[in-house]
C-alpha cells in the first residue's frame, strides 16, 4: 500500500524564526531535516510526503521547495503568500517553474480575528490562488470553523483541506459544538480533512489510543472515505508521541476497515488532492 504523509514540517531551527515554539517544547527546539524523517519512513513503510510550511515568509517556500528539488521523497510543497499583497498574482507567476508547490497556508489560529479569513482582500487572494491551480490548507481552531464555513461555500469548486481536524479539545474528551461545525463544513463536497495533529490536542503525557476514536468518528462519517487523509503533523508530533504511536493511533482505528477504504485514506486521498503525478512520486 502507497502510503503518503500530507502534513509534516522540516526547519533549522532559530528562536527568532520560530517564536511559537515556546518554552513548553524543548523537543521542537533543533534543526529537523529529511536525512532525520527518511530513516522513519523506512521504519513505518511510508512512500513520501507532503512538506507544509512553519514560518509564514516566502523565504520558506524556497527552503522547502530546494528540500524537495533534492529529496524524491517529498512529493509536494505547501508554501506561505501573503494573499492580501497588491501583488499577488505576480508573486504566484513566479512560482509557475516549480511544479511540486502545491497550496498555500495561512497561520490562521494565530489570528485574533475569528473572522480574519473573512477579510475582503483575504478572499480576493484566495480568488487568485484558485484560479491559478493551487489548494488551500485550513488552519483553524473551531471557534473559527465558522468563518472557514462561510469561504468554502464562496469558492464551491475549490481544493480545500482542513489541517488537524480543526483541533478539537480531545483534553476535555469534549465534542460540542466542534461536530456542528465538522459536519457543517464536510456539507461542501469540495473540502478534504487531515487526520493529523491530533496528539498535541490531547494530554501530552496521558493519552490513549481510543481518546481519538470519537472525533475519528465525527469525521470520517462527516467527510467520508473519499476526502480524509493521514498526516503525521512530525516534528510537531514528538511533543506527545513518537512517529510510530501517532501513525498506531489510525493503523488500529482502520483495523476492521476494507484495504480499497485504507488506501485511501493512508495515500490515495492525499495523491488526489495534492495532485502528486506518477512523476514525481517516483
Amino acid at each position: 500500500m502507497n502510503i503518503i504523509d500530507s502534513h509534516q514540517h522540516f526547519w533549522k531551527y532559530k528562536p527568532e524564526r520560530y517564536p511559537w515554539i515556546s518554552g513548553k517544547m524543548p523537543a521542537l527546539k533543533k534543526d529537523f531535516s529529511p536525512a532525520d524523517l527518511k530513516p522513519i519512513y523506512k521504519v513505518h513503510g511510508i512512500s513520501g510526503c507532503v512538506a507544509v510550511q512553519a514560518v509564514q515568509d516566502e523565504e520558506e517556500n524556497h527552503f522547502l521547495l530546494d528540500l524537495a528539488a533534492s529529496h524524491s521523497f517529498i512529493f509536494g510543497v505547501v508554501g506561505w503568500i501573503d494573499l492580501q499583497s497588491p501583488d499577488l498574482r505576480e508573486r504566484l507567476n513566479a512560482y509557475l517553474p516549480f511544479q511540486k508547490l502545491k497550496g498555500f497556508r495561512h497561520v490562521l489560529q494565530d489570528e485574533a480575528d475569528p473572522d480574519f479569513i473573512l477579510r475582503p482582500d483575504f478572499q480576493k487572494g484566495l480568488e487568485a490562488i484558485f484560479e491559478a491551480g493551487y489548494s488551500y490548507d485550513l488552519l483553524v481552531y473551531p471557534h473559527q470553523l465558522k468563518g472557514a464555513i462561510k469561504t468554502v461555500k464562496n469558492f464551491p469548486e475549490a481544493a480545500f483541506v482542513l489541517d488537524h481536524i480543526a483541533k478539537p479539545d480531545v483534553r476535555s474528551n469534549r465534542l460540542g459544538e466542534w461536530e456542528d461545525l465538522m459536519e457543517e463544513l464536510a456539507g461542501s463536497s469540495s473540502v478534504f480533512c487531515k487526520l493529523s495533529g491530533m496528539v498535541t490536542e490531547a494530554d501530552w503525557d496521558s493519552w490513549h489510543v481510543e481518546d481519538f476514536f470519537p472525533y475519528l468518528d465525527v469525521v470520517i462519517e462527516a467527510f467520508g472515505e473519499d476526502r480524509v487523509m493521514y498526516g503525521s503533523d512530525w516534528p510537531v508530533c514528538l511533543l506527545a508521541a513518537d512517529y510510530g504511536q501517532v501513525k498506531d493511533i489510525l493503523d488500529k482505528y482502520l483495523e476492521d476497515y476494507p484495504d480499497e477504504t485504507k488506501a485511501k485514506i493512508w495515500g490515495g486521498n492525499a495523491a488526489g488532492f495534492y495532485r502528486l503525478s506518477p512523476e514525481i512520486n517516483g
